[in-house]
């Protein structure tokens, strides 16, 4: 039996429960029963062998050693012949715009990839447009046939002062969106140092969340555990996925956090921060697993939580414990292991068929007891879901760009050479390095040292249509000839990032997206190489995910040909503006220091 889009909703508990009650003592059939299962129970850390498991109305109803009392003439059996049956994945922390696709595109992708619930923060759309962009992504959510939970974007703009979005948010609109269905909290937290000083719509915005008995997440992206860090745990965030470290983690969990490790498509944190538990010994069960995002490359070929959790195996886990982190470590940290997280009595009926639990081979994805992928193929029907208009009008440059937009003008007395400052890209990680370089100067424009790994970047206003810049310089791109990459992805506050070696290659590739509405645009010798649209608000694609990855294999090829090695290396660009985490970042104000939190001058 497989899943159309109405046909596995799970009723509410409540409702059902005299049905559960009837089927686990044998007074009405089962809808489902799995005979022959190894159940993987994630409460008590066992694999018991020889489990049936009996499912009705879209939840649990009996797990044990004997089912054939629950089968009656319409239940669908299912000889499960030994295989294990583990709780559907949980992804902890995410943002869908990430993927480059809608919340049903999303869904499509890693439903064969074993996940059956995400905690998604859609501060991205929130950045351009504001509460409505929260409620049409919350809204979407509800038609999807997993679990998709909100969290109500905490930081619109995330760096107030240093940067000005496409919208505000404050208490007043944290207080709304907690009434709505879907919201489980407050998103990642990201003005740390307003928390430690007690900033007022901080304060509220985690008042309004507790008030209605939610998480408030966290995001410390400093590696000073200092005064400032108690400070900013005292003040109410529950949970981090900013630690690099060992000791991030254990620092964390010390101070009754959740530790959440992620392994995205560009950020690889699992591995040193596993060791608080493989070494250390800490409590697994404040450990949590995520990925922060993957783009649709990622998703369509490698994976999404299953990755995770083989890579966590990997690093030294044992697979029960990766896979509780992956899980009712998760369902408990939002406070809702009563509906999700394992397969026990009462719980909606979201599991997998694994063949191999160490290398997390999965057969067959169940959501809400009706299976949805097989073999690694989608067996749901999931039509595309349609934004309105307001939506795919977001990229409001004001102006055609030229190429002199993107020159710098050398400072007074600098005749042959300046210093500047260089925002340094880290490979695999989100933090930036604050560089210096000094670079020549030609006819009183600074230019770019290719040779040392130096080229142009610009951050283009593109919600106001101003038609302004701002211009600096960034490293560990190793690009070479004349190519540019432009993005209109640029957390968070998601104007329009362009680098390059050449002007004029940079005017194209901003100048594209405002025709197509934004996305990813990469131009080399005046032409264009790569082009990914993402109409809907400049952040996502309204086709399928296998379309949008193949767009940006291309465009990954592209960035090679140029000389670019890094990994996803497009993540790293996108993240370029992303003044809350530190050290050098760009914005529509000017060049940030994302460890003072305050504007400095491009020149040294």
């Amino acid at each position: 039996m497989s899943a159309n889009r109405s046909g596995n909703r799970a009723e509410p508990f409540e409702v059902v429960a005299p049905r559960l009650v009837d089927v686990a003592m044998g007074r009405a059939p089962a809808d489902l029963v799995l005979r022959n299962a190894r159940w993987v129970n994630v409460h008590s850390g066992e694999i018991i062998p020889e489990t049936d498991i009996a499912v009705v109305a879209g939840r649990f109803a009996y797990c044990g050693p004997d089912a054939s009392h629950a089968i009656g003439a319409g239940t669908e059996v299912v000889d499960v012949a030994g295989r294990y049956v583990v709780p559907g994945l949980c992804d902890a922390h995410m943002h869908v715009e990430s993927g480059m696709v809608t919340v049903t595109e999303f869904c499509r992708a890693v439903i064969p990839h074993g996940t059956t619930s995400m905690f998604v923060d859609p501060h991205e759309i929130a950045n351009v447009l504001g509460l409505e962009g929260v409620r049409l992504m919350h809204d979407e959510a509800l038609e999807q046939p997993v679990n998709v939970f909100v969290q109500m974007p905490s930081c619109v703009p995330s760096a107030p002062g240093l940067e000005e979005g496409g919208a505000v948010l404050g208490p007043a609109e944290v207080a709304e969106a907690m009434t709505w269905p879907l919201i489980v909290g407050l998103g990642e937290v990201m003005n740390f140092p307003g928390v430690a000083a007690n900033d007022p719509t901080m304060v509220g915005e985690i008042a309004a969340t507790r008030a209605a008995g939610k998480t408030v997440g966290g995001h410390f992206a400093s590696p000073d555990l200092g005064l400032a860090f108690h400070g900013y745990v005292a003040g109410g965030a529950e949970d981090d996925h900013e630690g690099t470290r060992m000791e991030d983690a254990a620092a964390r969990v010390r101070q009754g956090m959740k530790a959440m490790l992620r392994l995205g498509s560009a950020w690889y944190d699992v591995a040193a921060q596993v060791k608080a538990i493989t070494e250390m010994g800490l409590d697994s069960r404040h450990f949590i697993l995520c990925t922060d995002d993957c783009h649709s490359g990622t998703l369509v070929r490698d994976g999404h939580m299953n990755r995770v959790v083989r890579h966590a195996i990997a690093q030294g886990l044992k697979p029960m414990t990766a896979i509780q982190m992956a899980t009712i470590n998760t369902a408990e940290h939002f406070k809702l292991e009563r509906e999700i997280g394992s397969v026990t009595p009462g719980r909606r009926a979201d599991f997998l068929i694994v063949s191999d639990l160490a290398e997390f081979a999965i057969d067959s994805v169940y959501g809400r007891g009706v299976r949805i992928a097989s073999q690694g193929r989608l067996e749901a029907d999931m039509p595309a879901h349609a934004y309105p208009e307001s939506a795919v009008d977001t990229v409001k440059l004001g102006r055609p760009l030229v190429a002199d937009d993107f020159r710098v003008k050398a400072p007074d007395g600098a005749a042959e050479s300046a210093t500047v400052r260089v925002i340094g890209v880290v490979e695999n990680q989100a933090p930036t390095r604050a560089l210096t370089a000094r670079l020549p100067v030609e006819n009183g424009i600074v230019v770019p040292d290719l040779d040392a790994d130096v080229c142009r970047i610009a951050l283009v206003e593109r919600h106001r249509a101003s038609g302004t810049l701002t211009n600096g310089f960034v490293s560990g791109f190793n690009y070479r000839g004349r190519v540019a990459m432009a993005s209109t992805v640029a957390h968070d506050c998601h104007h329009m990032i362009v680098v390059g070696t050449s002007e004029a290659d940079m005017a194209l590739a901003a100048n594209r997206l405002g025709e197509v509405g934004g996305g990813v645009a990469f131009f080399a010798d005046g032409e264009e190489k790569a082009l990914i649209e993402m109409p809907i608000a400049g952040l996502m694609s309204n086709e399928r995910a296998e379309i949008v990855a193949e767009k940006a294999d291309r465009l990954i090829a592209a960035m090679r040909d140029a000389g670019c090695g890094l990994n996803n290396a497009y993540m790293q660009h996108s993240l370029l503006a992303l003044a809350v985490i530190p050290a050098l970042r760009i914005s529509d104000k000017g060049i940030v220091d994302s460890e003072t939190f305050r504007i400095v001058d491009l020149f040294v």
